[in-house]
C-alpha cells in the first residue's frame, strides 16, 4: 500500500513537473519571439542597408530585401521542444554569365557549406561519445573519417531547402553576382548525415552503424 502511494505520488510529481518544464519552455520560446522579432527587424533594416550601398537588389519577383533578412534572422532564432535551434543556415555567392547559372552555382555552394556545418556537428557528437567512453577510439576514428569523407554524400543526400534570401547585383564585366542564404530543417539535416555516414560505413564492411543508432539516437 505505501509503495503504491509512493510511486502515485512520484508519477504526479513527474507529472507536474513536466507541466512546469513544457511551461517554461512555452514562456521562454513567448520571450525569445518577442525579442527577436524587434531585433530581427533592426538588424534586417541595417543590414539591407549595407548590402543596398554596395549595389545589392532583390530578385526579380523576390520579397524586398529587407523583409528576406528579417525572415532569415527569425528563422535562425526557432528552436524546438528541446530549445535546439530548429534550422541550419548556409550563405553563398556565385558570379555567372547570366543569372540562372549563378543561382545555380550558389545554391550548390550554400549546401556544401550546409554539409559542412552537419559534419562539424555530427564529430561534435562522436567526440562526445568517446568522452563518456560510450564509443572505443577506434571506433571513433573510423567513424570520423566517414564522416570528413562523406562531405559530397552528405551534400547530395540534403534535400528541399528553402531560400531564405536571394539578391543580386551586376559587377563590372556586367556578370551577375548572386548571393543566397538557405534553411534546412535541422532533423532532416541529422537524417542526411546519418545517410552518409551510413553508406561509407557499410562500404567498409563495418557494422557501426548499428550502434550509433543507438548511441546518437539516430
Amino acid at each position: 500500500m505505501l509503495f503504491v502511494v509512493l510511486a502515485t505520488f512520484s508519477m504526479g510529481a513527474y507529472a507536474q513537473n513536466s507541466k512546469e518544464i513544457t511551461k517554461e519552455r512555452r514562456e521562454i520560446r513567448k520571450l525569445s519571439k518577442a525579442e527577436f522579432n524587434e531585433k530581427a527587424s533592426k538588424d534586417a533594416r541595417k543590414e539591407a542597408k549595407r548590402l543596398t550601398k554596395e549595389g545589392w537588389q532583390a530578385a526579380p519577383g523576390a520579397l524586398p530585401m529587407e523583409k528576406q533578412l528579417d525572415k532569415s534572422y527569425l528563422m535562425q532564432q526557432e528552436y524546438d521542444e528541446d530549445l535546439f535551434p530548429k534550422y541550419l543556415m548556409g550563405e553563398a555567392m556565385s558570379i555567372g554569365e547570366n543569372y540562372d547559372a549563378a543561382k545555380m552555382q550558389a545554391l550548390e555552394l550554400a549546401k556544401q557549406n550546409l554539409a559542412g556545418q552537419i559534419q562539424t556537428e555530427v564529430t561534435a557528437l562522436i567526440e562526445n561519445t568517446v568522452a563518456n567512453k560510450q564509443l572505443q577510439p577506434e571506433e571513433a576514428a573510423s567513424v570520423v573519417q566517414s564522416v570528413s569523407a562523406g562531405k559530397n554524400l552528405i551534400s547530395q543526400s540534403i534535400g528541399r531547402v528553402l531560400t531564405v534570401v536571394e539578391v543580386y547585383r551586376t559587377v563590372s564585366n556586367k556578370n551577375k553576382e548572386v548571393l543566397v542564404r538557405i534553411a534546412y530543417n535541422a532533423e532532416m539535416a541529422k537524417a542526411a548525415a546519418k545517410q552518409a555516414v551510413r553508406e561509407d560505413l557499410e562500404k567498409k564492411g563495418e557494422d557501426l552503424h548499428n550502434k550509433l543508432d543507438k548511441l546518437l539516437d539516430w
